[in-house]
């Protein structure tokens, strides 16, 4: 009975710890990249830390979700993913270019500013995604 179902289970295996390290590459560059220190801020009980930084992961892992449900192989999720990687910190150095303060407006707990980066960062996820599919 479990056989059909469990046949899949090395390939959903596959891509989620792929997906996994594609997420933890991910955060590690976008909290190193970004002047402000997300991670730290976070620990601290900064708020606008946590939603910048949770809308950026989840504006990376959406595409990383599109393509792999229509992938055909762990090349093309990290393909995909590299690309979805370079869309996210565009995306926060437009923020920046719009915005000048938006590191130091995030240090100081600014929650408008938060929403707005991660609105944005949904916003390019959610396109990204759209596009990877075709």
């Amino acid at each position: 009975m479990f056989g059909g179902v469990l046949s899949t289970f090395p390939a959903f295996l596959a891509y989620f710890v792929t997906g996994a390290i594609l997420m933890a590459i991910f955060v590690l560059l976008y909290a190193n990249l970004t002047p402000h220190r997300e991670i730290a801020l976070i620990r601290g009980g900064n708020t606008a830390a946590a939603i910048s930084l949770s809308g950026a992961l989840i504006g990376f892992v959406m595409p990383l979700a599109s393509v792999i449900a229509h992938s055909v192989s762990l090349v093309e999720l990290v393909v995909w993913g590299v690309i979805a990687l370079v869309v996210q910190i565009g995306g926060f150095l437009l923020a920046r270019a719009v915005l000048p303060h938006l590191p130091q407006a995030i240090d100081d707990g600014n929650v408008a500013d938060a929403v707005f980066l991660a609105g944005l960062s949904l916003s390019l996820g959610l396109l990204t995604a759209a596009c990877m599919a075709g």
